[in-house]
């Protein structure tokens, strides 16, 4: 029988990241805090300033802090920024570890969900702004204004998403829209879904008589035309 392999002691600026995680969790440091100057850090954490240093750098890297120069400076407990988990997927996407078959599935089953909370829980305000978004959308497209047309596609599901009033949805929904919107911009300036604003008005039709059923139906045949597209479109 092979002998079991010893466990890998976590390094320890790894082991300093999970104790200020673990503040963060507790609800002892919040966005906006400052975090106690560094050699008093490293006394409580009982840490040398050296691995201290190099904690502090990987939470910049993930957005958890930003450290600040000068008199007033230090670290700082972060808001929270999703353009961190974008940057994550899209790099996955390039090396591979991601398809875009992976991306198209899991917007299938968010954009589902978002879909039907969105009927039951927008606003006329919400509905209004989604019309204005269609017609954005239509104008853009028969101007063939190729870069304003994409950022009224990212700002429609965007939108959608805010009608949710869920929060962890509308952190997915930006973050997968934002890596569509590059990869239309990557693979062609002139792609183009033929029939986008046609379905955009049939959903909104669905959205406003709050027909849950018949607009995620509208949605997953758009999201499946669109994945067909894009993967013939894709340089190999």
């Amino acid at each position: 029988m092979p002998k079991p392999r010893p466990a890998v002691k976590p390094r320890a600026f790894e082991e300093i990241c999970d104790q200020i995680r673990a503040q963060l969790a507790a609800g002892k440091l919040k966005p906006g805090d400052k975090l106690p100057p560094e050699r008093e850090l490293a006394g409580r954490l009982k840490v040398s300033r050296a691995a201290l240093r190099e904690a502090l750098r990987s939470l910049e890297i993930a957005g958890v802090v930003a450290l600040r120069k000068g008199v007033k400076g230090g670290a700082f407990v972060q808001s929270g920024d999703t353009a961190n988990m974008t940057r994550v997927i899209q790099d996955l996407m390039h090396l591979g570890a991601i398809s875009l078959a992976d991306l198209t599935e899991a917007r299938q089953l968010i954009q589902s969900g978002v879909v039907r909370l969105a009927c039951a829980r927008a606003t006329e305000a919400d509905i209004e702004a989604i019309a204005r978004n269609v017609e954005r959308t239509a104008e853009t497209s028969r101007r063939g204004q190729g870069e304003e047309r994409r950022a009224a596609i990212a700002e429609f599901y965007r939108l959608l998403a805010l009608a949710t009033r869920n929060e962890v949805l509308k952190i997915l929904v930006d973050s997968i829209t934002d890596i569509l919107v590059r990869f239309l911009r990557g693979v062609s300036e002139d792609i183009e879904l033929p029939g986008l604003v046609a379905h955009r008005r049939r959903f909104l039709r669905h959205l406003r008589a709050r027909d849950a059923a018949k607009a995620a139906r509208e949605m997953e045949g758009h999201l499946d035309k669109l994945h067909a597209l894009l993967a013939r479109s894709r340089p190999r």
